[in-house]
């Protein structure tokens, strides 16, 4: 039987190379349903059936010995279902407040590593005949706009779909032997410098297109890594392993009415919101705002082409958020400025195109890379927005109500913020440090009355 292995790209390693024991990184959802919960089984069976779709979740991650190349994908030969997908039930009285403190624990637990990067559960008890379903995947696998292709594969458009098909017939691929992946590995680095340069002297090459992508973004991308530290904040301390959820519910019509009213994008309009609610959170515990945040804000650069394949293609831009500013509609017109002024420099590209780079790179390179973000404080925290389905998604006949996503906490950086939008509304999960951010649900609360202050401003 022949072997068979894929190689993770630079930045899926990067995102393993990351994590340690505070810093998890796992993205995650909690996805809301109306009606009773599904029997166990019967989810049990639409999973296998849809898994043909998403062969990466019967995957595992394989390490090349003495960390001499990028780790590999491999065939997960003893893969169960039933540990991936788990079923429990909220204590009583059952509601957000149960499955808030659930979801904090689950998001408080890192993935197993020998195993397919992934869990799912089931939870019961919500009240209201409402369930949830909790996921958490690693990072290395999925950013945040291919993971809303690998939701869809689970849920249909339909409230009455078709039964679930038998699942197609699946056999592991033989993984290679450690001595055997060492050596190709190895192999691999010697070549990579020779191929890139072979290519580079063809017109047209993926080499030379990759080489013009970098130049052309270098210069903004260098005075990005050259701008020094994000500004000292409260919200940039040692944290644990342990996590706080919150979630947030914001009407997208109330956004867009926000944005036409001031101008800018729904994203601007977000960040904004963000800015003001952190303004008046971190003042009630630290006194007035004296400095502005840095805010690292993910940019897909996946095609159309290339939605529904795996890993990451996201870059990010920096964007100050203006806590120093009073009023909200300056915050705006701030935040819109930074934003186009960041979108306008090319550093996404440019970085994207580094990253691509790195997969010619030296393993060891990633690992010093993985160390410097961690004590560098290039940014205080991340908020991303993804756009998702604007018409009602189905769960075995459950109509998917809201979907509050989850990114991964960072090393001295106690709080980060995801939104999703879907069918007119958006949904905000917000992860602290179970210690450093104690007060989370009044960060919840302070979003509701930033966009509140938005809106009336109008």
């Amino acid at each position: 039987m022949e072997t068979w292995y894929e190689r993770l790209s630079a930045l899926d390693s990067l995102f393993l190379e990351l994590e340690d024991r505070s810093a998890h990184m796992h993205v995650g959802a909690v996805a809301i349903f109306d009606g009773p919960p599904p029997p166990y089984r019967d989810l049990l069976a639409l999973i296998e059936a849809r898994l043909q779709h998403v062969p990466r979740y019967r995957q595992r991650v394989m390490f090349v010995p003495l960390k001499q190349g990028r780790p590999v994908w491999v065939d997960e030969t003893q893969f169960d279902l039933e540990y991936h997908v788990r079923h429990t039930a909220l204590p009583a009285p059952g509601g957000e407040a149960e499955l808030k403190k659930l979801v904090g624990r689950l998001f408080s637990q890192a993935l197993d590593r020998d195993k397919p990067l992934w869990e799912m559960w089931l939870v019961e008890g919500l009240g209201e005949s409402r369930f949830a379903i909790v996921s958490k995947t690693h990072h290395c696998m999925l950013d945040g706009v291919s993971g809303v292709d690998l939701a869809t594969v689970l849920m249909d458009r339909h409230p009455d779909p078709s039964p679930p098909t038998a699942p197609a017939p699946w056999k592991p691929r033989k993984a290679p032997k450690a001595a055997d992946l060492l050596v190709s590995s190895i192999k691999e680095q010697l070549s990579n410098p020779l191929r890139m340069a072979r290519e580079a002297l063809q017109p047209n090459s993926e080499a030379v297109k990759l080489l013009s992508e970098v130049f052309s973004g270098l210069r903004p991308f260098v005075e990005v890594v050259t701008m020094g530290r994000a500004p000292q904040s409260p919200l940039n301390v040692p944290i644990g392993p342990h996590r706080r959820f919150e979630m947030v519910e914001i009407p997208l019509a109330k956004v867009k009415a926000v944005r036409a009213a001031h101008g800018g994008t729904v994203n601007d309009v977000i960040l904004a919101t963000v800015a003001g609610a952190l303004r008046s959170w971190l003042s009630a515990r630290h006194g007035p705002a004296e400095t502005d945040l840095r805010v690292l804000v993910p940019v897909s650069m996946r095609s159309r082409k290339a939605r529904g394949t795996y890993g990451n293609q996201v870059s990010a831009v920096f964007c100050t958020l203006p806590l120093t500013e009073p009023d909200p509609v300056q915050r705006l017109g701030k935040v819109h400025g930074a934003m186009m002024t960041a979108m306008k420099s090319g550093s996404a590209v440019g970085a994207h195109a580094l990253s691509r780079l790195g997969d010619f790179a030296p393993p060891q390179l990633l690992a010093q890379a993985a160390r410097l973000q961690a004590v560098s404080r290039m940014f205080n925290l991340v908020v991303t927005n993804v756009p998702g389905p604007q018409f009602p998604l189905y769960l075995l006949g459950r109509k998917m109500l809201r979907c509050y996503p989850q990114v991964p906490l960072a090393a001295h950086q106690s709080v980060g913020i995801a939104l999703l939008s879907y069918h007119g509304q958006i949904g905000a999960g917000l992860l602290g440090d179970a210690d450093a951010a104690r007060d989370l649900p009044a960060l919840a609360q302070a979003m509701h009355s930033a966009l509140d202050e938005l809106h009336a401003a109008g």
